[in-house]
């Protein structure tokens, strides 16, 4: 099942709760699953709301008025002492982890000086654990999200006022997409942020998708635009192997060429998984280079920066593509030059392609003192002889991932 949270107005723990609840989830499922925590002293409620004509659900954690503060180890430890399943468990505690670390780095403290104080509440540990509960009660087994608008202003916390975003939140949203307004208030909550950045897999525009259920979670404040979280749950519509990419790309025409090898290597290493050079001709007549990288939707803002400070361009271009990919196996052959790794690309059970490894080839052809192309074709043979009987072997580090 594929979700897709579509943060219009932000993202709070008790909104995805809402959400997850108005799309199908059992209240008394939730709860059942929560009673499964070592924690006391609070109430689980919701109800039907209107917000701006749109209806939807509110959920409402009560809590006692006061509770101990808690590190991050006096919640990992409750959240392992609970009988729930371990991919929830696995992401309750990356999510507080992730809070943790952000906090210290905020107040310039160790992980283990902290001590929650909105976050650590009861409150946040029911929306945290509730919502990985709630995904895998619906069978949600991958999280897409929008672009998140961080509203503006000021916010009352434990430390004080504080600007909008909230330095934590701000610390755990680096590398998300976000945008500003549209309202002077607190749109993505710290818990929010923890949430949405450990559980989804990509920020952009909505998937290729069949919609099976549209599930709306009620925000407390009343704005001047409907104050709700949007959750679609349904079947991912995308052709197998297909991938939503970027590719941000740039004109060069006055950089010193020795410097465009080191750009490539900085690239790679932020995690582009293609950079490629063409020879162009601008104005004027001037030769020049376009420089293209084909990146995931989280690293754009990345590699525009590295594209900005390492080349002389004034601008670059972002385009959102759609790349379709065979799947893809390694097989190991054994040659007279040793073994050798093979790239096999297959189209559902067809085996369309063959290539073997450049470097493998390269390595012993060196080692042997033979051409390389001796050892490429002696590959080829072998793999020709015996595909269905040889043994997987592990990519190479340079094979970019799907």
């Amino acid at each position: 099942m594929l979700a897709y949270l579509d943060c219009f107005s932000g993202i709070s723990g008790d909104m995805l709760l809402g959400a997850l609840i108005d799309a199908g989830l059992a209240l008394d499922d939730l709860r059942a699953d929560l009673a499964k925590l070592p924690v006391s002293g609070y109430e689980l409620k919701a109800e039907r709301v209107s917000k701006r004509s749109i209806s939807g659900t509110r959920v409402v954690v009560e809590t006692e008025q006061s509770h101990a503060q808690r590190g991050l180890s006096d919640i990992v430890e409750i959240i392992d002492k609970a009988d729930l399943p371990a991919p929830v468990k696995e992401l309750a505690r990356r999510a507080f982890t992730r809070l943790a670390e952000a906090e210290a780095h905020v107040h310039g403290e160790s992980v283990e000086q902290i001590h929650f104080h909105e976050v650590g509440a009861v409150d946040a540990i029911v929306d945290i654990v509730g919502g990985f509960c709630g995904l895998h009660r619906l069978g949600v087994d991958e999280v897409h999200a929008s672009p998140l608008p961080l509203g503006g202003g000021w916010v009352e916390a434990a430390h004080g006022r504080l600007p909008v975003p909230a330095p934590a939140t701000v610390e755990l949203l680096k590398g998300v997409p976000t945008y500003g307004g549209p309202v002077e208030a607190e749109l993505v909550t710290p818990t929010g942020a923890a949430l949405v950045t450990t559980v989804s897999r990509r920020f952009g525009p909505m998937p290729p998708m069949q919609i099976r259920e549209v599930g709306w979670g009620a925000g407390s404040r009343d704005l001047p635009h409907p104050n709700l979280l949007r959750l679609f749950l349904g079947e991912s519509a995308e052709q197998p192997g297909e991938q939503r990419l970027v590719l941000i790309e740039t004109n060069l025409d006055n950089m010193n060429p020795e410097l465009f090898g080191h750009l490539m290597d900085r690239l790679f290493e932020a995690g582009a998984l293609d950079v490629f050079y063409t020879p162009i001709v601008m104005k004027k007549s001037r030769p020049a280079t376009l420089v293209s990288v084909l990146a995931g939707p989280a690293l754009a803002d990345e590699v525009g920066q590295i594209l900005f400070r390492e080349t002389t361009t004034l601008g670059v271009r972002f385009r959102e593509v759609t790349r379709r990919c065979l799947d893809r196996e390694w097989r190991k052959v054994e040659t007279a030059y040793g073994a050798i790794r093979v790239k096999v690309g297959r189209l559902g059970p067809e085996q369309v392609t063959t290539a073997p490894e450049y470097e493998d080839c390269a390595r012993a052809a060196r080692e042997h003192a033979v051409p390389v192309k001796e050892v490429y074709e002696a590959a080829r043979l072998a793999f020709k002889q015996a595909p269905g009987e040889l043994p997987l072997a592990e990519p190479p580090d340079s094979e970019p991932s799907q």
